[in-house]
């Protein structure tokens, strides 16, 4: 009883347009036949008698709903199929029940002559095609509404499922690089090695952190991206120069953003005293990332997974993807900010 009871609260908004339209049709066909305005005309009776109707045949459209469409899919074939047996059920049903209420009451030959039963059939009929047209509407609106729904959860643990793989690869991505560094540096200098290794360590749980985070805010990863920049300082010296403006660092990046881009500078070029490569980093409305191009020599192709990487979590995130823009003389990325809260 409290399941039918929550089942009618639910759809409250539609059995009350139902009663509304049923008696405003009732109030019309009354002046349309007597052509005179008086009491009689706004009583309810008939316009009860319609939606006791109307609730039998959105009984029986449910009954060839649930026998017929066992999927979420939407058939335009099935739903006629639904509708016109529905109907036809619809129609008999109210006739047998009129013959049924005027046998009781010995009213069959003034009930079913041929000129009432006609109009009787016809009234049915025109009713089946109205109030079973509105369920049906209302019923298939409702069903695509909660498919979207689903849909749209699918999609955004789909989503977030994706995320959670593209950042698994990048934190190994980011420590094998800086080890390969500090390897380098082992030889190179051991102070500037085990400088390298206690910097390393405090930097690193920021990127661990971040791994929890589809988003983090600007001022963070400015911060760590100049960090992450003194650590490249340590084997490369001035080879290698930084410049961060900013005129708007409000709203939130894809973490390690500024970081993969800074490394993707460093990956492809060589710099030197004489012949630095310059890496700027312009916030605004959007962040504005490009270094002059002085490319490796004899190095191995690099497959570039992870630019791939963070392009692929900006098409999750964001309406705007990342833009790659490349001459021979300088490289550019433009990422568009995203104005949402982080998780």
């Amino acid at each position: 009883m409290k399941n039918i009871i929550h089942k009618i609260y639910q759809i409250r908004h539609f059995l009350l347009f139902i009663l509304l339209f049923a008696y405003i049709q009732s109030i019309y066909t009354r002046i349309a036949v007597r052509r005179q305005i008086n009491a009689y005309i706004f009583t309810p009776e008939a316009a009860l008698a319609t939606v006791i109707g109307a609730g039998i045949l959105f009984l029986i459209i449910l009954f060839f709903i649930r026998k017929w469409q066992g999927t979420d899919t939407f058939s335009n074939q099935t739903m006629l199929k639904i509708f016109g047996t529905s109907l036809l059920s619809f129609v008999i049903s109210m006739q047998l029940i009129g013959l049924l209420i005027a046998f009781a009451f010995g009213n069959i030959e003034r009930n079913f002559n041929q000129q009432a039963f006609t109009l009787s059939l016809f009234s049915d009929f025109l009713n089946g095609v109205i109030y079973g047209s509105f369920f049906l509407a209302y019923h298939y609106f409702n069903k695509n509404k909660k498919h979207q729904q689903k849909l749209a959860i699918y999609n955004q643990s789909l989503a977030e499922s994706k995320i959670n793989q593209l950042k698994a690869q990048l934190n190994p991505h980011f420590l094998f690089n800086n080890l390969n560094v500090l390897d380098q540096l082992i030889e190179e200098d051991k102070q500037k090695a085990s400088d390298f290794l206690n910097e390393f360590a405090e930097i690193y749980r920021y990127v661990l952190q971040a791994s929890d985070k589809e988003l983090t805010d600007i001022d963070q990863e400015i911060d760590f991206a100049k960090q992450y920049f003194k650590l490249i300082q340590y084997k490369y010296g001035n080879a290698y120069k930084l410049n961060i403006e900013t005129q708007n660092a409000k709203g939130f990046i894809v973490p390690l953003t500024l970081q993969l881009l800074i490394e993707n500078a460093l990956q492809h070029n060589i710099g030197s005293q004489e012949n630095p490569v310059y890496i700027k980093i312009n916030i605004d409305e959007n962040i504005f990332v490009s270094n002059n191009i002085n490319l490796k020599r004899n190095t191995k192709l690099t497959s570039g997974r992870a630019l791939k990487n963070l392009k692929e979590q900006y098409q999750l995130l964001s309406k705007k993807p990342i833009e790659i823009h490349q001459t021979e003389k300088e490289f550019s990325a433009t990422v568009p900010i995203i104005h949402k809260q982080s998780k």
